[in-house]
């Protein structure tokens, strides 16, 4: 399909922590926003400034032109889409599906292909950025699908983010997901030690931060969650329990494709035990915690 401006009706599908900024934005923008979450009091914010509460997925799909789902795990977006009364059931040939969840990309596959059946357009494009980024409109969007699809799509993406990049056939975005989380597991341990160890040598850890950040040690996580790790706050930006789902998959994908990622295994074996004494509701920087 055409994206027809602001006369194009989106659904939203999954009102967490990201997902509440994305449709803000969209509304803010003009769009009329048709929603539906598990628990509806998440998307009162929401409800109060115009979006279109539906009781199921699929009634959501039944009302939009362009569906977009962001919610937990594979298993939902598999229900959410694929069920008898899900999205692909409700859609009207011509419309466009969007999974933002961070998923597997052989079930994106899966959706492309039955979506495709129905004459259904369908991309895979998993985010990264967290809370800040979808508060921010700066999420980095990572595509997979067709290249006709996205670029009709774009106009809405770039509500939402700021790095859009098109990666290739169906699945390519989760697989470029994958790459980005492998690439912060093994990150995440770095800074985590790098922190520790200043305060163990009797150092200011935020004077050390002034040194190191900008330096080759630079990252996004040592910039924004190293000083978050220094001041005990492990309120959640990424939720540890998100981000052991986000290894698993990769961990799964990685087997699939002959790769042996041994960092990847080891951060989620910490992030496992840290996530099974208690801390699986915090943000990602409490792995922090293990290290004493």
């Amino acid at each position: 399909m055409t994206i027809n401006g602001k006369n194009t009706v989106i659904g939203f599908i999954g009102i967490g922590v990201m997902g509440k900024s994305m449709v803000s934005h969209l509304m803010t923008a003009g769009y009329k926003v048709h929603i539906y979450t598990r628990t509806k009091s998440t998307a009162e914010s929401l409800l109060a400034k115009g979006a279109i509460w539906h009781e199921t997925a699929g009634n959501v799909a039944a009302a939009a032109d362009v569906t977009i789902t962001i919610v937990g795990y594979p298993h939902d977006v598999e229900e959410i889409y694929l069920s008898e009364d899900g999205i692909l059931a409700n859609c009207s040939p011509g419309n466009i599906v969007i999974d933002m969840t961070t998923s597997s990309p052989k079930l994106a596959a899966t959706i492309y292909n039955a979506a495709r059946a129905k004459g259904i357009s369908s991309l895979d494009a998993p985010v990264s950025g967290g809370d800040l980024g979808a508060t921010n409109a700066t999420l980095s969007i990572m595509v997979g699908g067709d290249k006709n699809t996205f670029d009709s799509i774009s106009p809405i993406f770039q509500l939402m983010g700021k790095n859009i990049v098109f990666q290739g056939t169906a699945g390519s975005g989760q697989h470029c997901k994958m790459a980005n989380q492998i690439a912060i597991a093994s990150t995440m341990m770095g800074v985590c030690e790098s922190i520790r160890y200043a305060e163990k040598a009797g150092l200011d850890p935020t004077t050390v931060l002034a040194s190191i950040e900008t330096g080759a040690a630079g990252s996004w996580s040592l910039t924004n969650l190293a000083p978050k790790m220094i001041k005990d706050d492990f309120a959640p930006g990424f939720y540890v329990k998100h981000f052991i789902k986000d290894m698993t998959i990769a961990l799964d994908s990685s087997k699939d494709i002959g790769l042996s990622a041994k960092g990847l295994a080891l951060a989620k074996s910490l992030y496992e035990e840290i996530a099974a004494n208690g801390n699986d509701n915090l943000g990602t920087q409490a792995l922090y915690k293990f290290y004493t």
